[in-house]
């Protein structure tokens, strides 16, 4: 397990406190239609960070291609239909560029600038000349409103416990999972960023913002440049 980084639970438990089960049975919202419009019909996918495959089948079904990388073997055990590679996402050098590529689940706002460092350098080695990134970034609100929880529609909650300052402008987050006959909880570092700072961290890799593709800013497209 990563310092900063725990995750309680049953199943199997990835070194960033992700609980393989868990992700399993979350379900997914609008994300695989926002990613659909953003970019060409077909095109040919680079996932970082795919975990079991929550975007990668709903992308897949869409029509596109899909490479799915994550660091956890357990996770990619349950993605079907799409190539999957085993690497931390900081290392990942495949010799080779894509349509698009994507880093999600808030990855960017990794507690470690090295590591957002690597990801983003990863991001930009990887798209093809005229292709795009696509970023998901948290929500203006997201260390503010805490705690919180919703009700998911398939009927278990999730809360978002609390988000304390651990220093060097990270925050250690505590999230909780409850369904009927289990509950998980993940805890783990994140750095908040402005949007001058995540603009400014995407230039550090050669990347700029080509467009917010939603009103809230939470998930964008970044070409090279």
């Amino acid at each position: 397990m990563r310092e900063g980084y725990e995750g309680t639970g049953p199943g199997a438990i990835t070194p960033d406190g992700c609980a393989v089960e868990l992700y399993s049975r979350l379900s997914i919202g609008d994300e695989p239609d926002i990613i659909a419009a953003a970019v060409p019909g077909g095109a040919h996918i680079l996932e970082l960070g795919s975990g079991v495959g929550r975007m990668t089948h709903p992308l897949l079904e869409r029509g596109f291609t899909v490479t799915a990388v994550d660091e956890s073997a357990e996770m990619l055990e349950r993605v079907r239909g799409a190539r999957t590679i085993c690497s931390p996402i900081e290392d990942l050098d495949l010799g080779e560029t894509f349509d698009v590529v994507m880093l999600a689940s808030f990855l960017v706002h990794a507690g470690d600038t090295e590591v957002r460092q690597g990801l983003l350098r990863t991001c930009a080695r990887h798209v093809a000349e005229g292709g795009h990134v696509l970023i998901q970034r948290e929500g203006a609100d997201y260390h503010v409103n805490v705690p919180r929880e919703r009700v998911d529609p398939a009927g278990f909650t999730i809360r978002l416990v609390s988000s304390e300052p651990v220093g060097d402008g990270v925050n250690s987050v505590r999230a909780e999972y409850e369904f009927q006959d289990a509950i998980w909880t993940q805890t783990f570092l994140a750095r908040p960023l402005t949007r001058e700072q995540f603009e400014e961290a995407l230039g550090e890799a050669g990347l700029r913002v080509e467009r917010y593709l939603t009103e809230d800013g939470v998930w964008v497209r970044a070409v090279s440049g």
